[in-house]
């Protein structure tokens, strides 16, 4: 289905350093992926609808209610640096 020149510029293109024996193994492998989607294709699927959701639970999300929060000093009872209100992190950005 593809041929070992389609890949080879495809691989060029995204800059894939490939050898004789990488493209031939590829280009099968591609050409079997290719074929199987042709397949696929040829499956009439007119009458069925599209799947949104593979589950049908309505809602499964809890009711946001208001509920008293974490005590700070839980919060920070195993952090590995904090201070008395707030965790202690290393500067990413200088």
């Amino acid at each position: 289905m593809l041929t070992r020149e389609e890949v080879a510029h495809v691989a060029q293109l995204a800059r894939l350093d490939m050898d004789e024996t990488e493209l031939h193994r590829i280009t099968g492998q591609l050409s079997a992926i290719l074929r199987y989607v042709a397949k696929l294709d040829e499956v009439d699927i007119s009458g069925v609808a599209p799947t949104t959701h593979t589950h049908d639970a309505v809602n499964a999300l809890r009711d946001d209610e208001i509920q008293a929060s974490l005590p700070r000093e839980q919060a920070l009872k195993n952090a590995p640096k904090c201070t008395a209100e707030a965790f202690v992190v290393p500067q990413v950005l200088t």
